[in-house]
């Protein structure tokens, strides 16, 4: 099928059309729409719910080797099409292409991971405390899963759910953000090319107060896994309560990147830039506060004024951009709001700051550094999702790490330092559920957990083996011979 098309709900096997259709606007040019992508209802909601519920029994039996050989063939595929699957990501999103291939490749890597977790799903046995009799623990499907993911990852995030979800036997039902339709629909093609039991994966296009509500409130769903903000990650926790159904919520961050007197300039600098400004700072890891000591502060400012100075900002697929447009007008116009918040609390603008008038109309800005900010203003507590990071000026690393874990989030957390005893000191203390020594804040590996403390996560660990701690349930069972 053909991705413009209304035609991109997919309930039951079946492509079918929404109620109502909405345009998927390129950020980088907004002259250029990528189609017309059809929105669900209630009614079709239930009827995917339905429909993987009869589905999920049937795809949980259906035979190891065979299930490892459709995750294997969706992650084959998404990594043979990483160039055109690449491209369509960047024009939706507004990522530069490289980043978008490398999306898409790493989707691609998740199923093949969980390919292989297909045929590594081992109980355990124990012996009883009563003679003669044996005990067996197993892990099971945990049966319908609601997949809500966000428009930042599109293609990523998705896959690291979708793809344990299924290899543990689960059916799903997936609601990504209305913001990146197309995506959705390239990798939905691709898990329906594998035959899966008609029900076993579902789409649906919509907005979260029709599609998303429906999903969270529902008695008929036994999971949702939620990447979002924390405003709507409680909406989902207190819903999934009413009905008993486990969540998994990944929602905001503060992240923090500490620049330590004795840290490599050229190293902090480069970690800063991919951190804070690559993706255009559209990451829950993004490093926003650079936490950065007294001694080091004058000569790491000037070093990453001038690295900012040579980044390039335009359409997602030029050649040598650093950075494409945010993702649309809200997102544009919220981030000045941010700014003009920092303004207004005493912040020095130190460089970029303004919105970008390009060949294409698109939502450009350039990355921002804001200088002499305090950890207790607004723009360094909340999460603000835009191409800008604050320097914070600290005497030492106990005042340094007292400042990472001064906020509500919890998700990463970096230092800048060739001291081992102090990357010692920082990786036991800061509360974080990422820490990173000498590396950007964003950046996380497939094949270990990823999540945060605090506010930034609630539920079991996402990624690794450690999905199976959501998208399965223990099971003990105890037998006596005769």
């Amino acid at each position: 099928m053909s991705l413009a098309t209304e035609k991109s709900l997919y309930i039951n096997g079946e492509w079918q059309l929404g109620v109502d259709t909405k345009a998927n606007i390129n950020p980088s040019d907004i002259s250029h729409s990528l189609g017309d992508f059809a929105q669900a209802n209630a009614a079709q909601v239930q009827t995917a719910i339905d429909a993987a519920r009869a589905a999920q029994p049937v795809w949980q039996n259906t035979p190891l080797e065979h299930k490892q050989k459709i995750l294997q063939a969706i992650g084959d595929e998404l990594i043979a099409r990483c160039d055109e699957l690449g491209k369509l990501l960047s024009q939706e999103e507004g990522k530069p292409f490289m980043e978008g291939r490398g999306e898409i490749y790493r989707a691609g890597q998740f199923f093949q991971y969980y390919a292989a977790e297909v045929l590594r799903q081992i109980g355990d046995l124990a012996q009883s405390v009563r003679p003669g009799v044996s005990v067996e623990v197993t892990r099971e499907a945990v049966g319908v899963v609601a997949i809500i993911s966000p428009w930042n990852f599109p293609t990523a995030t998705a896959a690291w759910k979708i793809a344990p979800a299924l290899a543990f036997g689960n059916s799903v039902i997936w609601k990504p953000a209305n913001l990146t339709p197309a995506s959705a629909v390239a990798l939905t093609e691709i898990i329906h090319r594998q035959g899966l039991p008609a029900g076993t994966f579902n789409l649906l296009l919509g907005s979260g107060s029709q599609v998303g509500n429906s999903l969270i409130n529902s008695a008929d769903i036994d999971a949702v896994s939620f990447t979002g903000s924390v405003e709507t990650g409680r909406t989902v926790a207190s819903a999934t309560a009413a009905n008993f159904v486990r969540c998994q919520l990944e929602m905001g961050s503060k992240n923090a990147l500490v620049i330590a007197d004795d840290a490599d300039l050229d190293i902090a600098v480069e970690a800063t830039i991919m951190g804070s400004f690559s993706g255009a700072g559209q990451k829950c890891t993004a490093s926003s506060r650079l936490v950065v000591m007294d001694s080091i502060h004058d000569a790491y400012v000037e070093a990453l004024i001038k690295r900012m100075s040579q980044l390039k900002v335009g359409h997602a697929l030029d050649e040598g951009i650093f950075m494409g447009p945010v993702v649309d007008q809200t997102q544009l116009d919220a981030n000045f709001d941010w700014l003009q918040s920092a303004k207004n609390d005493g912040a020095e603008v130190g460089f970029g700051g303004e919105r970008l008038s390009l060949a294409h109309e698109g939502y450009y800005m350039t990355p921002t550094l804001l200088l002499n900010t305090k950890n207790d203003w607004q723009v360094n507590q909340e999460e603000v999702f835009a191409p800008m990071a604050s320097i914070i000026r600290v005497n030492d690393l106990e005042q340094a790490i007292a400042t990472v874990n001064d906020t509500r989030f919890g998700l990463t957390g970096g230092i800048i330092t060739q001291s081992l005893r102090t990357s010692a000191l920082f990786k036991q203390q800061a509360q974080t559920g990422c820490v990173m020594v000498n590396l950007p804040t964003a950046g996380t590996d497939y094949h270990v957990p990823f999540g945060g403390r605090k506010q930034s996560s609630f539920g079991p660990r996402e990624q690794g083996q450690y999905a199976k701690e959501f998208y399965t349930i223990i099971k003990t069972a105890y037998q006596r011979p005769y």
